[in-house]
């Protein structure tokens, strides 16, 4: 296996430049997941790595050897598309023997891996069939295959769940996990799911308008985001952000937001008085109440979302929407008063203007 270093890199198509300077280093045996919206430039970060885009400036090396000017065949990596790309006149066994036999593989060797490829991925009973005859789930794993054979030294996956139902794409987030234990390869998968991100990677990078906001764990990046962008993306439902004044009297500390609204701080929390900040709170770290007592927010049931284990009321505090999320079981209604309280050792503050986290 290798690893995987993107130094400094830009890339430009004609006067647009759509990467700016990308820096990082991927561990020998490391699974890393690029995330971040569509035309963030995800995808295109993971086509410079296998060779499908030139590299305008900086430098990719691969197992330590610089590989800017190698085609893809010499890279010794392999890829898996969000389209399956299965030749549907194939069968399964002949799709996933299709490099071995470019290469020109004795047929044991030939027969060898895709039989070991096949066995790992439950293929085995299917490999006389043709790609019309597979569920989607199937044919993912078909072209997971392909890969696997030619034994390269870095996967590279490119949304490779987008195209199946919720269901599916569940099941096969745990078998691409269980895949990586077993071989201990390298892989960089690209997705704009940050669920998929938190529950496959051991580290995330977090991209946005063509730079890295933010790279590390999956818990790392819920509990310490850099900044807001990361702090909105990363978690769902989305963290909730209420601008307003950060403010200090006789030892307490909160936020003044529209509408007189106070929203309660720990008193150690750092910052200016007088600072405009966005309060950041997520949803799961309100809790329901009664009192009347300072730390308190009272807010106008909206929406009520139950989803089974959870219930989710949609409101609004200081004219800005609101998500909050309870276990318990509760009868909210529409337009009921209620009063919420922030867990105040869970909440973001980040400086309104920089956008960077003060405290968490």
């Amino acid at each position: 296996m290798a690893s995987v270093e993107i130094r400094n890199c830009f890339k430009s198509f004609g006067a647009t430049e759509v990467l700016h300077g990308v820096s990082v280093d991927i561990r020998d045996e490391e699974f890393v997941v690029l995330v971040g919206p569509s035309g963030c430039g995800k995808s295109t970060l993971l086509r410079m790595i296998a060779g499908l885009e030139e590299i305008t400036k900086g430098e990719i090396l691969i197992g330590g050897r610089q590989v800017n000017n190698l085609p893809p065949k010499d890279r010794d990596v392999a890829m898996v598309f969000q389209n399956y790309a299965l030749y549907p006149h194939m069968t399964v066994f002949d799709n996933m023997a299709f490099s071995l036999k470019l290469a020109k593989a004795p047929k044991e060797e030939m027969r060898s891996r895709v039989n070991r490829a096949a066995e790992i991925l439950n293929l085995t009973d299917y490999l006389a069939r043709y790609p019309r005859q597979l569920s989607g789930g199937q044919r993912q794993r078909v072209a997971m295959g392909r890969a696997i054979v030619r034994d390269p030294r870095v996967f590279l996956f490119d949304e490779p769940l987008s195209n199946l139902d919720a269901k599916l794409r569940v099941q096969m987030r745990a078998e691409i996990k269980a895949l990586h234990h077993k071989l201990r390869t390298t892989i960089v998968y690209v997705t704009h799911d940050q669920v998929e991100a938190m529950t496959m990677a051991d580290r995330i990078v977090v991209m946005h308008d063509g730079i890295i906001e933010q790279i590390g764990g999956p818990i790392e990046l819920y509990d310490h985001p850099d900044n807001l962008f990361v702090a909105g993306f990363i978690g769902s439902p989305a963290m909730n952000f209420v601008p307003g004044r950060l403010m200090r009297e006789n030892g307490e500390a909160w936020v003044e937001a529209a509408e007189s609204t106070r929203l309660p701080l720990s008193p150690k929390t750092p910052g200016q008085n007088g600072q405009p900040v966005v309060y950041g709170v997520r949803p799961k770290n309100f809790r329901l109440g009664s009192e009347d007592g300072r730390t308190g927010i009272p807010i106008k049931v909206g929406v009520v979302e139950p989803t089974g284990d959870e219930i989710e009321v949609i409101s609004s505090i200081a004219g800005e929407p609101i998500c909050a999320v309870f276990t318990d079981r509760h009868d909210f209604r529409p337009e009921q008063d209620i009063v919420v309280f922030p867990d105040l050792g869970s909440i973001h503050l980040f400086d309104a203007e920089s956008g960077k986290r003060i405290v968490d």
